[in-house]
């Protein structure tokens, strides 16, 4: 019997992490703090700040994702974000619509003609360092590779980057959003594929931060394909992130 089959994957998630919804100002400066010494200080991604938070203006639409040890003191891991369509101005294009506008394939899928409120991006998946500390990690700020699932004699299970992807999936869910985009390492559909979720490539490969391809998930075909020994951890995380919204939702979502 292998080690998946003997405990609970969910089990061992909520033994060692806890997800976030990062709603209030303490977690959100928790977000930009990790963001900060990822990106600035230890990746150059972006220039060091003052305040030692790293913000931009997608943040003032966007829903942030926090994780965390579960046992006090907490201890920060990771964090990600949900872009979602400007309010005010729902055709104004997400940063991946920026970075890959000449080599999307619109053939595939044209976000410029999809419901602006049912499409998001998820971006800024940063992981501290402590936790991303294997040879060749240190110059990216998230890791997962082939190894992270170990092998049949001795599985494993990527714990970290996997929590942080089914959080923001859960936020999306919350919001009604349908398609989610991304920049992604060309493995990550690879990676993803042993979970059951499907990554879909819809262009050409860009260099930001190393090279990326476009991509895309749907929001309901992933909930409904996850394999089921992922499914434990998702029952958790979706019961994290639903709590923080009995706090009630931010601002700019509020609606009359």
């Amino acid at each position: 019997m292998s080690l998946l089959d003997r405990f609970s994957l969910g089990e061992g998630f909520r033994k060692y992490f806890e997800v976030l919804a990062a709603f209030d100002d303490g977690t959100q400066n928790d977000v930009f703090g990790i963001r900060h010494e990822v990106y600035c200080e230890e990746l150059g991604f972006e220039p060091v700040r003052p305040d030692r938070r790293e913000t931009d203006d997608y943040d003032r639409h966007s829903l942030h994702c926090l994780m965390r040890s579960s046992s006090e003191p907490h201890t920060l891991v990771g964090c990600n974000r949900l872009v979602l369509a400007r309010p005010e101005d729902p055709d104004f294009p997400l940063p991946f619509e920026h970075t890959c506008r000449a080599t999307l394939d619109r053939s595939i899928i044209d976000p410029a003609r999809l419901p602006r409120g049912t499409i998001a991006e998820v971006s800024r998946l940063a992981v501290r360092a402590h936790y991303r500390r294997r040879k060749g990690e240190t110059k990216t700020a998230l890791a997962l590779s082939d190894d992270d699932f170990g092998t049949k004699e001795q599985p494993r299970f990527p714990y970290i980057p996997i929590g942080l992807y089914l959080a923001v999936i859960a936020m999306a869910r919350h919001e009604g959003i349908e398609t989610l985009f991304m920049l992604t390492e060309p493995r990550l559909a690879d990676h993803f594929s042993k979970l059951g979720v499907k990554i879909t490539q819809i262009g050409g490969p860009v260099e930001h931060r190393g090279i990326r391809v476009p991509s895309m998930m749907d929001v309901n075909s992933v909930i409904k394909g996850l394999r089921f020994f992922v499914k434990p951890i998702w029952k958790i995380v979706i019961q994290e992130i639903e709590a923080g919204y009995t706090t009630g939702r931010p601002a700019f979502l509020s609606k009359p």
